[in-house]
């Protein structure tokens, strides 16, 4: 890999509708920069509207990485993400090229600003156990035992997330340890670039307002076309659940509504308090697993041009230990 810059690589993260790929557009184009998209969905061809993608003006006037680059049906583990951008940050230091990560895909980060602990390979015994346990207790039961037994790891996950948490709940039968141990220790003996992380934080009334209003605007924007478009090529396998990306929220409340499960009124609503629930949850995460600079979210084009201003001195003056002022 080329050698990484003594500069620090900015990170703009946050909640799903918080102004994070706008923030990190201004940037590069004010630093001459590319964008390193940290979103687990922008990455795939024909996910478009529900993703949030940057505008193709946007696309066209600053490169940004991992949008676009792989077909739904391709695997793109976090660990591919956090090798690959790991690669792409040394080449652009390389060229002179500042980096900007954007993106709010929590394992998508921390696995770039943490690396991965080396886990343990799975225990078939431990997990048909476990397995068992799942179907007869309920999620919820083993979403409380991994509360109790790793509250860090716990934290960033809910009682739907079965398939994390029994694997979880393995590991720390396998290994002895919890999970958020491992990547503790993982982290103290990697080599990386300094990052400079930055998350955007708003009062939750107004995040909400516009996750409402975001949700309002990609139905009026054909987010129903770009859904059936992909429900009519995948129906098999989203019926399967065997495609990860096309469980993602925006299109499967809708592949509900063409299933007929539910009204396209009901779909919109659901797609809604989705996103709001997926934001609590990217918060939670963030702020119990990184380690993360919070400031006010810009509200408008005055704002945001002051803290790209700020942003710019401070990677310029990373050494001198100043902090943003929100």
């Amino acid at each position: 890999m080329p050698e990484l810059s003594q500069r620090p690589v900015l990170v703009i993260l946050g909640p799903t509708a918080s102004g994070k790929s706008e923030l990190a557009f201004s940037v590069a184009t004010a630093t001459g920069g590319e964008i390193i998209s940290a979103d687990s969905r922008q990455v795939y061809r024909g996910m478009d509207i529900g993703t949030a993608k940057p505008s193709r003006e946007m696309l066209d006037a600053v490169r940004h990485h991992f949008i676009d680059e792989k077909e739904i049906e391709e695997p793109f583990s976090s660990g591919d993400f956090a090798t690959e951008a790991l690669a792409r940050i040394g080449q652009l230091s390389a060229r002179g090229v500042p980096a900007i990560v954007a993106g709010g895909s929590t394992l998508y980060l921390e696995g770039l600003l943490k690396g991965f602990a080396d886990l343990p390979p799975g225990d078939p015994e431990i997990r048909a156990r476990l397995s068992r346990e799942l179907d007869r207790f309920g999620a919820t039961a083993l979403y409380r035992r991994l509360l109790e037994l790793d509250p860090e790891q716990a934290g960033t996950l809910d009682p739907t997330k079965t398939q994390r948490i029994v694997r979880s709940l393995e590991i720390i039968e396998i290994a002895g340890t919890t999970v958020s141990s491992l990547q503790q220790a993982a982290a103290a003996t990697r080599k990386a670039p300094d990052f400079l992380v930055v998350g955007l934080d708003l009062p939750r009334p107004r995040l909400y307002e516009r996750i409402d209003q975001r949700t309002e605007r990609m139905m009026r924007d054909g987010l129903g076309d770009e859904a059936r478009q992909l429900f009519d090529r995948y129906g098999q396998q989203i019926r399967e659940g065997s495609i990860n990306a096309l469980l993602t929220v925006g299109y499967r409340e809708l592949f509900d509504c063409f299933e007929g499960i539910a009204s396209l009124q009901a779909a919109t609503g659901l797609i809604a308090q989705h996103t709001r629930n997926y934001a609590k949850r990217q918060l939670t995460f963030f702020k119990n697993r990184l380690n993360v600079e919070w400031v006010d979210s810009p509200l408008d084009e005055s704002g945001q041009e002051r803290l790209t201003q700020a942003l710019c001195r401070r990677i310029s003056s990373w050494r001198d230990g100043s902090r943003l002022q929100s």
